[in-house]
C-alpha cells in the first residue's frame, strides 16, 4: 500500500513538473510583475514617510517572508505531508500579501497623526500670519515647535520652495504625498487665496474648527462602533476556545481533527470563514466621515 502511495506522489510530483515547465515564462513574467509591483508600491509609501529603503531589500524581505517561512513550515510538519503542503501554502500567500497593508496600516496612522499636529499647527501659523509673519516664516515657526510627521512634511515643502520650486508647486507635493482631506483643503486654500487675496489668518481658524469637529464625529462613531467589533471578535474566538475545551476534556475524540486530512482539511475551512468573517465585520463597522 506504501508503494502505490509513493508512486502516486511522485506521479503528481512529475505532473506538477511538466505543467509548470510549460507554463513557467507565463508563470515568471505573472511573479515578476507581482513582485516588483508591490515592491515598487511599497518603496512609495516607504519614501512618502520619510523611510529610505534601497527595493533590492525590499524584495528580498517578500520573498525571504513568504517563500522563507513557507518553507520553514513544510520542513517543521514533514512527517504529514498534507498539513505541510497546506499549511506551507498558505503561509506563503499570507507572507506574500501581508507588506502591503502593514505599510498602509503605517501610512495610515502616520497620516492620521500629522492630520491631528494641524491643529496646533495651523493654530500656530495663524497666530504668526497675525503678528506679521509670511507664510514661509509661519511654516518655519511651526518645524521648530512641533515634532514629527509634520515638522518633516512641512521642512521639506520649505527645503523644495528653497530649491527654486514655487510655493503653490511645494503644496501640492504636499496634498500628493499626504491623501488626507484636510491636507488638501489645507493647500487648496492657501493656494486660492495668494492669488485671489483673502485673510489667510481667518481661513487657517476656520480649517482648524473643520478638522476639530470632523475629529470629535470620528471618535464618536469608534465609540458607537466598538461594541460591535467587540461581539464579532468574541463570536470568533468562540470556535478555537471550543476546541480547547473539547481536547482538555477528551482528547482522543478531537486527535482525529489534528492527525487526519480530513481533520485538518476542516481546520482550513474554519480559519478561511474566521477570517471571511474579520473582514465582513471591518466592512460593517467601517463607516467614512
Amino acid at each position: 500500500m506504501s508503494i502505490y502511495k509513493y508512486v502516486g506522489l511522485i506521479s503528481i510530483g512529475v505532473a506538477a513538473l511538466l505543467v509548470s515547465y510549460h507554463y513557467n515564462r507565463r508563470f515568471l513574467d505573472w511573479l515578476r510583475f507581482q513582485s516588483l509591483g508591490t515592491r515598487d508600491y511599497i518603496a512609495e509609501k516607504l519614501s512618502a514617510m520619510f523611510i529610505e529603503i534601497p527595493p533590492h531589500k525590499i524584495l528580498l524581505g517578500q520573498f525571504a517572508i513568504s517563500f522563507g517561512l513557507g518553507t520553514v513550515v513544510f520542513l517543521a510538519l514533514l512527517p504529514q505531508l498534507f498539513p505541510a503542503v497546506m499549511l506551507s501554502i498558505l503561509v506563503t500567500f499570507l507572507g506574500w500579501k501581508a507588506p502591503k497593508p502593514i505599510v498602509d496600516f503605517m501610512y495610515k496612522r502616520r497620516t492620521e497623526k500629522l492630520v491631528l499636529q494641524m491643529v496646533d499647527g495651523l493654530n500656530l501659523m495663524s497666530n504668526g500670519l497675525k503678528s506679521g509673519l509670511s507664510v514661509v516664516q509661519s511654516m518655519s515657526l511651526v518645524t521648530q515647535e512641533m515634532p514629527n510627521p509634520i515638522q518633516q512634511e512641512f521642512n521639506l515643502v520649505l527645503s523644495e520652495n528653497k530649491l527654486g520650486v514655487s510655493l503653490e508647486e511645494a503644496f501640492n507635493n504636499l496634498a500628493t504625498r499626504i491623501k488626507a482631506d484636510d491636507v488638501e483643503m489645507f493647500v487648496t486654500s492657501i493656494n486660492i487665496l495668494k492669488e485671489t487675496g483673502g485673510n489667510l489668518a481667518e481661513t487657517f481658524d476656520t480649517i482648524t474648527s473643520t478638522i476639530r469637529e470632523r475629529i470629535k464625529i470620528e471618535k464618536k462613531i469608534q465609540a458607537m462602533t466598538a461594541q460591535g467589533f467587540y461581539q464579532g471578535m468574541f463570536v470568533m474566538a468562540i470556535p478555537p476556545i471550543m476546541g480547547l475545551m473539547f481536547y482538555q476534556s477528551d482528547p482522543e475524540f478531537m486527535t482525529p481533527l489534528f492527525t487526519t486530512p480530513l481533520g485538518w482539511l476542516i481546520i482550513m475551512i474554519i480559519l478561511l470563514l474566521e477570517v471571511i468573517g474579520f473582514v465582513v465585520i471591518m466592512k460593517i463597522i467601517k463607516i467614512d466621515v
